[in-house]
């Protein structure tokens, strides 16, 4: 597992790097649908990563937010799931919450997630069964243990224009519960920060495997709980996502059930 997390760590730097140096000028960008951004920067910092991990695990697979599954491979006993930089929108906009998300899964069972945020050179890094730390230094999730004074965190899919299973049912209802709801449009962030304490808890809907793989072990390894919308076991592979402090989760479910389907 060593080598997993050096190779790991150092490809989220180096991503990173690229990402603060190219800040000021993201190049061409594309859309996968009318709101849904890639950026060069999206393309570079991909491949950079997927060069280190099959420099390093040639027989390795990886599922990668823009090119996919590589080599047909994503069945495999070692896969690495990586998202080159979450919260293109963000990026492309100048705004500051954005990161690089790279985790390990391991006959089914993600063993290793590491989340680097360059612009506060904050590095996330979780081994399962060994906990999670910040910088090197152990997180854990907070204390507070009632909803009406806890922080918490959402998205938004790109079909919210369309759909009407677009979370802003959820959105009012937690509104009305909480201390207040943030919005940064980082997933892989709010995992984190839910994960250190910033926040009590986060929900989303319509995620990807690459939003969520690194997050969810790092929140887990903090204390954290991870379920679905409805307080089930969660996959990385579902497509709703609910993290807390687990203190507060059972309050959130509560709040949940209020809203629509969350069938997608």
């Amino acid at each position: 597992m060593r080598d997993a997390l050096e190779v790991a760590i150092d490809a989220a730097l180096a991503a990173g790097k690229i990402q603060k140096a190219r800040s000021g000028s993201v190049g061409k960008v594309t859309y996968k649908s009318a709101i849904n951004p890639v950026t060069e920067v999206d393309l570079l910092c991909e491949k950079e990563i997927i060069g280190r991990i099959k420099r390093r695990f040639p027989d390795h697979s990886i599922l990668a937010e823009e090119s996919g599954d590589t080599q047909g491979l994503a069945s495999g006993k070692n896969k690495w799931i990586v998202d080159p930089l979450d919260g293109t929108v963000n990026y492309a906009h100048g705004f500051p919450c954005y990161c690089v998300s790279i985790a390990l899964e391991r006959e089914g069972e993600v063993v290793l997630g590491v989340i680097y945020n360059p612009c506060m050179d904050e590095l996330f890094v979780a081994e399962k069964g060994k906990g999670a730390t910040l910088n090197s230094n152990p997180i854990a999730v907070s204390a507070i243990g009632s909803l009406k004074e806890s922080l918490l965190a959402t998205g938004f899919a790109y079909d919210i224009k369309e759909s009407k299973n677009n979370n802003l049912d959820h959105f009012a209802n937690f509104l009305k519960q909480c201390q207040a709801v943030r919005r940064p449009g980082s997933a892989a962030m709010d995992l984190c920060y839910t994960a250190m304490g910033r926040f009590e808890g986060f929900w989303e809907l319509k995620l990807h495997p690459w939003d969520v793989a690194a997050g969810a072990l790092i929140v887990r390894e903090a204390g954290g709980q991870i379920t679905r919308f409805d307080g089930s076991p969660s996959r990385i592979y579902d497509r709703e996502i609910l993290a807390s402090n687990g203190l507060v989760h059972q309050a959130m479910v509560g709040v949940l059930r209020q809203g629509l389907s969350a069938v997608v």
